[in-house]
């Protein structure tokens, strides 16, 4: 009876396993996701409310686009 199984192989080429980029992957795209929501309702705020929450106004806008 043969049995095939899946080594690493240590090479330094070699990543993750399945699980583990799939994983990566979601993190990733949760993280991305995040930033676009705080953005939006950072967009949102007037220059005074900003100034409160310690962004500067006119540096931040010029990141967000």
């Amino acid at each position: 009876m043969a049995t095939a199984s899946v080594i690493s192989t240590g090479l330094p080429g070699a990543r993750h396993g399945l699980f583990r980029r799939a994983l990566d992957r979601m993190v990733n795209t949760r993280e991305r996701q995040a930033h676009r929501y705080v953005n939006g309702y950072l967009l949102q705020l007037d220059d005074a409310t900003l100034n409160a929450y310690g962004y500067d106004p006119a540096s931040w806008s010029a990141k967000a686009r």
